[in-house]
């Protein structure tokens, strides 16, 4: 039984990763000039034929999605993750402000289209709660030890408190130098952890329940 070999893996594999490379960094171009580009637009952008194009990204959620390859990370904790909760979430947090601001314009650029309510969500993939998966990961240490409701809780919290939209607020409305807003954004995430664990510890110490 034979099976389909992907495009870019057949013949002139060079060229083609060129060429892919190509849309991929048109696309991020674009994306920092405040658009999101559709597989057409990357196209003329980047030279290539449509057709061609559209054999590498069938659509603009793959084609954005390569523009982003962190998207797909499940941890970004890398190699020897600590086992206190809290390490583990600051070097996550100090990872995650890294790339907002490694692609800020982009971000930026999805954050805006995400607020104007006649463009379409669907499209909008960049803005799908990844960094939650990676706050999960990151305090996965203390399921068993807090409560799933209290936990799912502190992750939206830490959450609302740092990416890009707490970038744009801290550096735009409070005036703050991006290296202050990544400062206040990873003492936020600390802060908040600490606050939901005395909160958890004075819970299970008090023999009344209450």
């Amino acid at each position: 039984m034979s099976m389909s070999i992907p495009y870019e893996r057949s013949g002139r594999t060079r060229q083609k990763a060129r060429t892919r490379a190509d849309l991929i960094h048109a696309t991020r171009e674009l994306l920092a000039s405040g658009r999101a580009p559709t597989v057409a637009e990357a196209a003329e952008a980047a030279a290539v034929s449509r057709a061609t194009a559209y054999r590498y990204f069938p659509n603009q959620r793959a084609l954005l999605l390569a523009a982003h390859p962190q998207i797909a990370a499940t941890s970004l904790l890398g190699e020897d993750a600590p086992d206190d909760p809290e390490q583990r979430l600051d070097r996550t947090i100090a990872e995650l402000i890294r790339l907002t601001i490694d692609t800020e314009p982009e971000l930026r650029t999805m954050l805006r289209l995400s607020l104007e309510p006649t463009h379409d969500r669907e499209q909008l993939v960049l803005r799908r709660g990844r960094a939650i998966g990676w706050i999960e990961d990151a305090l996965s240490p203390l399921q068993g030890q807090m409560s799933a409701a209290m936990l799912r809780r502190l992750v939206l919290a830490i959450r609302s408190a740092c990416g890009i939209e707490s970038l744009v607020w801290l550096t735009d409305i409070a005036g703050l130098s991006r290296k202050q807003a990544a400062g206040v954004m990873r003492w936020s995430a600390l802060a908040l952890l600490r606050a939901a664990l005395d909160d958890e510890h004075g819970r299970t110490s008090d023999p009344s329940g209450a």
